[in-house]
C-alpha cells in the first residue's frame, strides 16, 4: 500500500514537471490474504445469538454483502421495501460520507426474510436505517463488540464485519451464482477480486 502511494506521488510529480522520469518501484511479495467465511449453519447460529437490537444489521450484512461503511450510511431513501431492493450509493468511513469503494452505485435485491426484518427495524430516531439511540451514525468501534458477543454466544471464532461480506459471496457461489453476478452484487471493480470466492 505504501509503495502504491509512493508510485502515484512520483507519477503526479512527473505530470507536474517536477520529475523527468518516474523511478521504477520494486513491488514486494505479500502473503496470500486470509479468507474466512461462515458456513450456512454457523451463519444461522450467529443470527440466533445476536442481541435483538443488532440482529437486523447482522442479517442485512449476511444477506446483502454490504461493507460495514455502506451499512452505516444506509438511509430510508436507499431501501424500497415494496420492491424488495436497496441501493448502495454512500459509504461512511471515519465519520465521513463518501461514495462506495469503487465509486459506483449498485442495486441489491432483498429476500423476503430481510424485507420483513427491515420493516420491523423502522424507527423515528433519524433517516439512517442503523443508528445509535440518539439517531446519530454508529462508529465501527460501536459495531465491533455486539458482533463479538454474538460470536461468543454462538460458540464461533471471533470474526469482523468483513467476514459477513465474505460469507454472503461464498454462499452465493455455493448456491450456483455466476462469478459475474457476485461481482455486480459486491461492487468489485475487477472480476479477479471476486474470484477469491470461487474456492
Amino acid at each position: 500500500n505504501y509503495l502504491t502511494i509512493l508510485h502515484k506521488a512520483l507519477a503526479v510529480a512527473q505530470e507536474w514537471g517536477l520529475l523527468k522520469v518516474v523511478p521504477p518501484v520494486k513491488w514486494l511479495k505479500v502473503p496470500p490474504i486470509k479468507f474466512d467465511f461462515l458456513t450456512f449453519e454457523e451463519a444461522d447460529r450467529l443470527l440466533a445469538a445476536a442481541d435483538p437490537e443488532w440482529r437486523t444489521m447482522i442479517m442485512v450484512a449476511l444477506k446483502t454483502g454490504l461493507r460495514q461503511g455502506e451499512l452505516l450510511a444506509l438511509t430510508r431513501d436507499d431501501v424500497d421495501l415494496v420492491a424488495g431492493r436497496l441501493v448502495v450509493n454512500r459509504n461512511l468511513s471515519r465519520g465521513e460520507l463518501t461514495t462506495p469503494k469503487n465509486g459506483r452505485t449498485r442495486e441489491i435485491p432483498l429476500g423476503d426474510i430481510v424485507t420483513v426484518e427491515l420493516k420491523r427495524e423502522r424507527h423515528l430516531r433519524s433517516d439512517l436505517i442503523f443508528c445509535n439511540k440518539n439517531g446519530q451514525s454508529l462508529t465501527s468501534g460501536e459495531c465491533k463488540h455486539p458482533l463479538y458477543r454474538a460470536c461468543k454466544r454462538a460458540g464461533l471464532r471471533r470474526i469482523g464485519w468483513h467476514v459477513l461480506r465474505h460469507t454472503f459471496a461464498s454462499h452465493l457461489v455455493m448456491r450456483g451464482a455466476t462469478i459475474k453476478a457476485v461481482q455486480e452484487l459486491l461492487g468489485h471493480a475487477t472480476i479477479e477480486m471476486t474470484m477469491r470466492y470461487a474456492h
